[in-house]
């Protein structure tokens, strides 16, 4: 106990010395040519927006990793910058239409955890204006431990315990079709994985997943006519992509998979908006037993309920009852399965809970916040960037 409290000791003191560092430098180096505040024009209260747009600074996401299957807790130094893009005209039919531009988004982490995972990882999120293409990168290393959890015929359910370590590639690029709402494009996925359990293997891990290479390319389409990528006060985003992975791009599976979401969001009051959230995934063949689908809410650990395919609903509202201050509140169910055939047996699993956000950075209507969410067995606890459906 005394050694896990002397490492987290350790690297705290890391976090937060590499975030002032990170923090401070460019404030004071932006600080002769203009003068930057951390304040709102608007209402003079505390916002980013200008240190992100002037000072090209980040947002020090709050270095805590509260997902249940990691530990419960764990820290991270996650610096996330901003770049705003302007927006480009484009002509639908007789008409020409101003079409905003996401920000451009730049982060990386560093995290460690309760039960001894650790890892690093690097992304970026982007628009090339010119070939109207938005377009997404991430790369890293992770040593994880985690539970997956099987029905046995005797015992009931049991949790089995194993160690990843994978390297990984994830990108995908979307084209813009003649209506902006609308992009079509392909995205690629790249593991290389050791497992590690202490025992025996379990009926449901094949020696190859021991170690192996997991290459997937699939196409995807997506609508979205959201007001904000951050936190959207109305409008949709929809999509369905697909994974295939062969022997013939280098990879030691045969499988594909569908996902698909659907979420919305929609002004219920002035100060009272709504969202609702549909999202469903289906694996076939011979899929990896770790990238099978699982329920993916709040209140849920990773992989709890996991099955050939899942589907869950969930829906939230969010009250803005001050100009930067926002309560919570939402709710879901969803069910995870091996066949459609299986689908009215299978439990649902469910959760619930409430939490807060605050505009942190107006001009980009980026809210943050905690929330605090309960599944059918645990309480857990959630650091929120933008929105929880962030996808």
């Amino acid at each position: 106990m005394k050694k896990r409290l002397k490492q987290y000791s350790s690297f705290l003191f890391i976090v937060i010395l590499i975030s002032v560092i990170f923090f401070i430098l460019p404030f004071y180096s932006s600080a002769q040519k203009k003068k930057i505040s951390l304040k709102d024009s608007l209402d003079h209260t505390f916002d980013v927006s200008d240190w992100l747009i002037d000072a090209h600074g980040f947002i020090p996401v709050p270095n805590i990793i509260t997902e249940p299957s990691l530990g419960n807790f764990g820290l991270a130094i996650v610096p996330i910058f901003l770049k705003p893009r302007t927006p480009y005209i484009d002509s639908i039919g007789d008409k020409r239409k101003i079409n905003p531009v996401s920000p451009d988004i730049t982060g990386a982490a560093l995290f460690y955890t309760a039960n001894n995972t650790f890892g690093a990882i690097a992304f970026r999120a982007g628009t090339w204006k010119k070939q109207r293409v938005k377009y997404r990168l991430a790369t890293g290393y992770a040593d994880i431990n985690m539970d997956f959890y099987r029905t046995l015929a005797i015992v009931g359910e049991q949790a089995f315990e194993f160690n990843f370590k994978t390297f990984l590639f994830y990108g995908y690029g979307l084209k813009q079709l003649k209506n902006p709402k609308w992009r079509i494009g392909l995205q690629d996925l790249l593991l290389f994985t050791k497992v590690g359990y202490g025992g025996q293997l379990p009926d449901f891990v094949q020696p190859k997943d021991i170690k192996s290479t997991v290459s997937s390319l699939g196409p995807v389409i997506e609508f979205d006519n959201r007001d904000n990528v951050f936190t959207p006060n109305k409008g949709l985003k929809a999509r369905i992509d697909t994974y295939w992975s062969n022997d013939v791009i280098g990879s030691d599976y045969n499988y594909y998979r569908i996902n698909y979401f659907i979420n919305a969001y929609k002004p219920l009051l002035p100060n009272l908006t709504g969202g609702i959230r549909l999202d469903g995934q289906q694996a076939f063949d011979d899929t990896p037993f770790y990238l099978l689908p699982y329920i993916d809410m709040r209140g849920i650990p990773i992989n709890r309920y996991q099955g050939q395919a899942d589907i869950l609903t969930e829906a939230e509202l969010r009250w803005d009852f001050k100009k930067r201050w926002s309560i919570m509140a939402y709710g879901g169910t969803g069910k995870a399965f091996d066949n459609w055939n299986d689908f009215g047996s299978a439990d649902w699993a469910y959760s619930y809970g409430t939490g807060f956000r605050y505009l942190m950075a107006r001009k980009f209507g980026l809210r943050m916040g905690v929330d605090i969410a309960r599944g059918p067995e645990q309480w857990a606890y959630y650091i929120i960037f933008g929105n929880s459906w962030f996808k």
